[in-house]
């Protein structure tokens, strides 16, 4: 049986990730900050499905994580998800919050480093993979994204080294584009955002990527076209 750690599994592309491994029998450690979506996620996903709920910040929980792994054994796929915007509505760099962009970096960049330095034996028991999950706003100078987009870009660097260091695994950093998240809502208060698609219609794309199994780099969903998705 395949096996999968997903951080921020409760909502977005995590959960519809989940959703599709869960169906397809792998077994399954899920995490994100809100315990009782965490746990009512978890219920609907079946068996073989663990739920542990915390911070990816926090060392403490990034162990628990692994004890949850190690008790598995190796580990065929581990998916970075968890991400935080940071304020909203999005202030420019120059009035950016240097205790907001700290904790943006811990999460966004930092924490999926170091629960990748955790689970390294278990992937490469695996030959398995790592996805950190990154963004367009790693690459584009999109106006009020800095803090979020520099712990993006950030991340890219990070993948693309570790994977260069580790040639017995596929680290991949996956775009998965715009989507209709409650993050990309925080980002547009107020604004209409149902032209964006859903998480689901990305899934596709990011498992076309594990199938395939190309070289360690950086992806686009929208450059993994599958059938019966349109992608922009």
């Amino acid at each position: 049986m395949s096996s999968a750690l997903i951080t921020g599994a409760s909502r977005g592309l995590g959960l519809a990730l989940a959703r599709e491994l869960a169906g397809r029998g792998w077994e399954l450690i899920i995490d994100a900050r809100g315990k009782e979506e965490l746990g009512t996620v978890a219920a609907r996903l079946g068996t073989g499905v663990t739920a542990i709920a915390g911070d990816v910040a926090d060392p403490g929980h990034r162990r628990e994580l692994a004890e949850a792994v190690d008790r598995i054994g190796s580990l065929d796929l581990l998916v970075n998800n968890a991400s935080v915007l940071g304020p909203s509505p999005l202030p420019g760099l120059d009035r950016y919050p240097i205790d907001q962009l700290e904790r943006v970096l811990r999460i966004n960049t930092v924490a999926p480093l170091a629960l990748a330095q955790l689970l390294l034996p278990n992937v490469r028991a695996a030959s398995g993979t790592i996805v950190n999950i990154t963004s367009d706003a790693a690459v584009e100078p999109y106006e009020g994204w800095g803090g979020y987009g520099s712990s993006k870009a950030a991340l890219d660097q990070l993948s693309n080294i570790l994977g260069a260091e580790q040639s017995d695994i596929r680290v991949y950093a996956f775009d998965p584009g715009d989507m209709r998240t409650t993050m990309h809502q925080e980002a547009y208060p107020g604004e209409d955002i149902s032209d964006r698609p859903e998480p689901e219609t990305v899934v596709p794309a990011l498992l076309r990527l594990l199938e395939e199994a190309p070289p360690s780099g950086r992806y686009r969903a929208g450059d993994l076209p599958v059938a019966g998705r349109v992608t922009s």
